[in-house]
């Protein structure tokens, strides 16, 4: 059925290329308009809330008692000085008090607050409306920072705050993305160049992986009113849409100029196009069915921002997909030998010859003499290299606090400034409790009372006073507690576990009947860690599961479809171990340009082990395929597997090497989170291309041959395409003239 599918959607875009290409251009036209229509749907506080501190939020704001978000501007000493100039400081203060009062989104400026050591002064902004309205005028505010600056030389005035922040790493993602753009694109044109022999056939993977971005960065703003955006989702959609685009593209084309040089001229474009969807087209519906399914399993997590970069992801591999088997086909046929052209010199006599090689190359079967001949040895040896990267993964330290992680913009710096001179600005925590109507008398005394066992506490030792709010029905009640703790400290962690262990529990917990909770980023944080430790075995279950169901599914093989997982398995472990060696020390800070906090951003093991698994299951599909068609040839188990693999190589280095390149340029970024998802990346195609598809792969299936099938066994083909390629259903051939 996927066969006559793929072949039937290539055979309409084969004969009808110009109105295949067109509405393909349409497509894109319609979903970037419908894009620019909807506008994007940046996700707010309230889609961010998680856990126990999500709900102390929903309840304060349903009583309306939460605090507002704040926004401060620091002033501090100008750089280079140590002491503050009071007069300018407090010039400057006033001046942007009076001026943040009539601007938009300020609902109340609150007074002036000096530091402790009166080398600081902070002016706090109270934003009233919605997120999004508030994002919109941040702009206006920090340009009467920026004013007050330029009045102010003396000291140095700097805006920051959720908003502010949010505001400039923004900037500064735009800036990565455009950067990563700037990386990619001649590089992958170059490897493809490379790979090709042909400036052509070189740009028409980079021209088709572009389209489908750009059609899945227009539905990306159209799905982020269900799945709000959470900033990071075109950075995503490039990533997976170039990695899977060219991979596609190139398995593709590679097929079509492998079929008309082996069958000696006898196949015409269109023919060999055919040819190429029904055994290439099936093989990128399976793989691309494996990486939707595998991004599926973050849905699981039910997590804001793993939901959006899913969905974005998802969009952009099925666009590749849908693009391969209908624009490509097209562009295929219309170009016809101007495909190969123009050759680039030396390398496009190389690839020529390549191309037209009946058999697998000289290179190849080398390289996997050893797996095929010893295969025991080169089994243990593989996974025992496999292992010893892993290792180090098994001392992971994982953690959601993401302020460290964010790019060092202005407003991020600013807040570093205010955190140093005003302590209390670092951990705080809001304590929410909600009673029923018999109880609500007890609510103020045990507030109370939670205020004086914080205060006797010594983790909770601070100047600021905390402070009580009870809402208008007199049943619910907060208690903001502040800390003089960093966010991500060890002390900031006790703190809290005092805080919900027994200081809540033994005050207002104590309350019959009462509802308890307690926020604030410590809290958050720590919410946001347990929540995605809760979610993991069950993406991990169900990554597996679906994987091997696609896997057995599209061969009906048993051992297949389990060697498969848990090769895919050994990659994202040794990933995860060069993971862990690099980002929890400081010994390549330097040279990736990262300060090392000790710790993995919570959120990339699942990105990765995800995405992993989907992109090499890519490569699984890839050379299984080439496998089967070998035995349907006539070929032995053994001989299939040698042949199969080294056939498939080809396509597998060369869209590892491209993939890499993606990869690679997500290491130059300012967020944390991405440079770690791309060196995880990137290193995980390298073990899986390198290790895996030499030494493991060849030996466990060469191990397997005698019952590599089971339950089932592909059958003979009837007839064959050019070149003896077994195809069982080709509806074209030689003789027929391209249309």
């Amino acid at each position: 059925m996927e066969q006559r599918l793929t072949v039937r959607m290539a055979m309409w875009s084969a004969r009808h290329p110009w109105r295949a290409m067109i509405g393909w251009l349409a497509l894109v036209v319609v979903c970037l308009a419908l894009g620019s229509m909807a506008g994007t749907r940046q996700a707010d506080s309230v889609d961010y809330r998680v856990g126990e501190a999500g709900r102390a939020e929903a309840i304060a704001a349903d009583a309306g008692i939460l605090d507002p978000l704040m926004e401060q501007v620091v002033i501090t000493p100008r750089p280079g000085s140590d002491t503050i100039d009071r007069a300018a400081a407090t010039a400057a203060a006033q001046e942007t008090a009076e001026r943040m009062a009539g601007a938009p989104s300020v609902g109340e400026v609150g007074e002036t607050e000096w530091a402790p050591n009166g080398q600081a002064v902070l002016v706090h902004l109270a934003m009233e409306g919605e997120d999004a309205e508030i994002s919109e005028d941040i702009p206006a505010l920090l340009d009467i920072t920026a004013d007050v600056q330029k009045a102010h030389p003396q000291v140095q005035v700097a805006q920051t705050g959720h908003f502010s922040m949010g505001q400039g790493v923004s900037e500064s993602m735009a800036e990565d993305l455009a950067t990563a753009e700037r990386i990619t694109l001649p590089l992958t044109l170059l490897i493809l160049m490379v790979v090709f022999g042909a400036v052509v056939a070189a740009g028409v993977p980079v021209l088709l992986a572009l389209s489908a971005i750009a059609a899945a960065m227009g539905l990306s703003q159209l799905f982020s009113h269900v799945f709000p955006s959470v900033g990071a989702n075109n950075s995503l959609i490039l990533l997976m849409g170039m990695a899977v685009g060219v991979d596609y593209s190139l398995l593709f084309i590679k097929r079509v100029r492998e079929e008309k040089a082996r069958s000696g001229g006898r196949l015409n474009q269109e023919a060999a196009v055919l040819v190429a969807a029904a055994t290439a087209g099936r093989t990128v519906i399976v793989s691309g069915c494996a990486v939707v399914v595998s991004l599926a399993a973050l849905f699981v997590v039910g997590d804001v921002v793993f939901s959006s970069l899913a969905v974005s992801s998802i969009s952009v591999v099925a666009i590749v997909m849908a693009a391969s088997l209908t624009v490509l086909p097209a562009m295929l046929v219309k170009l016809g030998r101007a495909l190969d052209r123009p050759r680039v010199p030396l390398i496009g006599r190389i690839a020529g010859r390549s191309a037209a090689q009946d058999g697998p190359g000289r290179l190849w079967t080398t390289l996997l003499r050893p797996g095929m001949r010893r295969p025991v040895a080169s089994l243990v040896a593989g996974l025992a290299l496999i292992c010893g990267l892993g290792l180090p993964a098994l001392g992971m330290e994982l953690s959601s606090t993401e302020v460290s992680t964010l790019p060092k913009v202005e407003a991020v710096k600013a807040r570093d400034r205010m955190v140093e001179q005003f302590p209390s600005q670092g951990a705080a925590y809001l304590v929410v409790v909600r009673t029923d109507d018999a109880h609500r008398g007890e609510l103020p005394d045990a507030m109370d009372g939670l205020v004086r066992a914080a205060g006797q506490d010594p983790l909770f030792g601070t100047e600021e006073k905390p402070k009580l709010e009870t809402a208008e029905d007199g049943r619910t009640g907060s208690v903001l507690l502040h800390t003089p703790y960093a966010l991500d400290s060890d002390k900031a962690q006790q703190t809290l576990e005092r805080l919900r262990g027994t200081l809540v529990p033994d005050t207002v917990g104590a309350i019959p009947g009462a509802e308890t909770a307690v926020s604030g980023d410590v809290a958050r944080n720590a919410d946001v860690l347990d929540s995605q430790m809760d979610a993991l075995p069950w993406v991990i279950g169900a990554v597996l599961v679906l994987s091997l169901a696609v896997m057995f599914a599209a061969f009906r093989s048993v051992p297949i479809a389990v060697v498969s997982t848990l090769l895919n398995v050994a990659s994202a472990a040794g990933a995860l171990g060069l993971l862990v060696l690099v980002f929890q020390s400081d010994w390549m800070q330097n040279q990736l340009a990262y300060d090392s906090d000790g710790f993995i951003v919570s959120r990339v093991p699942l990105f990765l082990f995800v995405i992993l698994f989907g992109l090499s299951t890519d490569y699984n599909v890839f050379m299984v395929s080439r496998i089967r068609e070998a035995v349907q040839q006539g070929r032995s188990a053994a001989d299939a597997v040698q042949e199969g693999i080294a056939r498939s190589a080809g396509v597998v280095t060369g869209g590892a090497v491209v993939m890499v390149s993606v990869f690679v340029s997500f290491m130059f970024t300012n967020l944390l989170e991405m440079k770690q998802l791309g060196f995880g990346l990137c290193v995980a195609v390298l073990l899986d291309v390198v290790v895996v598809r030499i030494l493991i792969l060849p030996a466990a299936m060469k191990l397997l041959a005698p019952v590599l099938w089971w339950p089932s066994r592909p059958h003979f083909a009837r007839h064959t395409g050019g070149g003896g390629t077994a195809v069982r259903e080709a509806p074209l051939t030689a003789s027929q003239p391209t249309r």
